[in-house]
């Protein structure tokens, strides 16, 4: 049988652009409505800051609230103090109440206010309830439509209920069982409603045991629940077990994504949010501090090799090898510490196994540091013919990469303990600990034995 053709995706952007270069700014108007807000918004990224406002121009108003939401933090904040505020307040009345909430931090109080006033007092309250928690948490992803139904009801009742509501919320897998007291009880599944005889009770097709989310409970939590359980949806529930909205798939994506672009970023000292088209007046500023941090770590490794003048003056060979002792550490540590790191985001990694993952990961660092000392050992002396030499790079080798091993573990480890990012800071502490080590290991050892 024929392998099935790959279909080239549509460059958007190539085609905005043709259009832009051509002047024809109505051919930009229908090549925008055609497209998902979603590659709107990729396309918009994708330019650079004139002709963005150009293009953003030609958006029809009903979309921008949905291409808002689907851009980087900083271009939505760019595009947002270029519109009026009768342009936000229209595009922000196009949105459910969940996505007004994530789009509210970015807009002036007047426009807020305005936005207030145009819901009803049902949305009032549902917009208040999600603002009221963290955005990076349960009830900062919740949704507050979700539909509930009562357990001791018959399959056709909630059919008929259905049916006069003439619509569901999006992604709506389950209805939730609730008592009188709105706590839940259950989920029945939408599958089930409609292929189980319409004269039994919800209590004899629903699920009791439901996955629930506390309010508070982190978000990188509730993705990690979505992702090892299926869910498509799921509750929020408040202290009481009262159900208060629902998390739904498509938000959980948004946040696996930004987790992923965090990892990422976060190492190089860089936002995932960040605008790559931003001026670069911006750029430097944010990316400024960064430098200055590596920089003072580079001048303490400097300093270390500058207590072993006397001997890289008196043994060139030094010189010429001690950057394999400190390259060889880097690498090994930052294998370490990368699925270090990614363990305690996925929460594979805590306190009661962290003790075996450092003996694990010291046990690989003393073997790697065995096979590799022998292998530069070797290299060392056919090179300078100087065995000694090639004996002290090999055992300051073995040293760096358990070191490197250590600092892989213990670092993220102890920055976590401290409140701080492991992601964020981890790399540039672990490059200075195996490029200090290595020197000190392999210029000591040399001093002490060659000189």
């Amino acid at each position: 049988m024929a392998k099935a053709r790959k279909q080239k995706k549509p460059d958007h952007l190539k085609r905005i652009l043709d259009a832009l270069e051509a002047n024809k700014l109505a051919q930009v108007r229908e090549i925008l409505a055609a497209l998902h807000p979603a590659d709107v918004a990729h396309a918009l990224e994708g330019l650079t800051p004139e002709p963005r406002v150009t293009v953003w121009a030609q958006v029809d108003v009903r979309q921008m609230g949905e291409v808002l939401l689907e851009l980087p933090e900083a271009v939505r904040v760019d595009l947002v103090q270029r519109m009026d505020d009768e342009a936000l307040i229209a595009a922000a009345r196009t949105l459910d109440t969940d996505d007004i909430a994530d789009l509210i931090p970015d807009l002036s109080d007047e426009v807020i206010a305005e936005i207030l006033s145009a819901l009803d007092k049902q949305d009032r309250q549902r917009l208040g309830s999600v603002l009221s928690y963290p955005e990076d948490t349960a009830g900062g992803l919740m949704n507050v439509d979700a539909v509930t139904v009562r357990e001791n009801i018959t399959l056709e009742v909630v059919l008929r209920y259905l049916r006069r509501r003439g619509e569901l919320p999006e992604h709506t897998n389950q209805l939730f069982v609730v008592d009188r007291g709105d706590r839940v009880v259950g989920a029945l599944p939408v599958a089930r409603l409609l292929t189980t005889e319409t004269r039994a009770r919800v209590s004899r097709v629903m699920e009791r045991d439901v996955v629930k989310f506390a309010t508070l409970a982190p978000d990188k939590d509730v993705a990690a629940a979505f992702e090892n359980y299926n869910l498509i949806s799921a509750p929020v529930v408040d202290d009481n077990n009262r159900l208060l909205g629902r998390i739904t798939v498509d938000d959980v994506v948004d946040v696996i994504r930004a987790l992923a672009d965090r990892q990422v970023m976060a190492p190089a000292g860089l936002s995932e949010e960040q605008d790559i088209f931003a001026p670069v007046a911006r750029s430097t500023r944010q990316r400024a501090m960064w430098l200055g941090v590596n920089l003072v770590t580079a001048f303490i490794a400097s300093w270390v090799i500058g207590l072993f003048e006397q001997t890289i003056e008196k043994v060139v060979a030094v010189a010429v090898l001690m950057p394999i002792v400190a390259s060889m550490g880097g690498n090994a540590g930052t294998q370490t510490l990368t699925l270090v790191v990614r363990g305690l985001a996925m929460g594979t990694i805590s306190e009661s196994n962290a003790r075996r993952v450092l003996t694990r990961e010291l046990m690989i660092g003393a073997v790697n540091g065995l096979i590799w000392a022998l292998v530069v050992a070797l290299v060392t002396v056919l090179w300078f013919h100087h065995w000694l030499l090639g004996m002290l790079i090999g055992v300051a080798m073995i040293i760096n990469l358990v070191f490197a091993a250590l600092s892989g573990v213990l670092i993220p480890l102890l920055l976590r303990k401290f409140g701080v990012d492991p992601a964020l800071a981890s790399a540039v502490i672990l490059t200075t600990v195996t490029d200090v080590i290595g020197f000190f290991a392999f210029l000591g050892l040399a001093t002490l034995f060659l000189i």
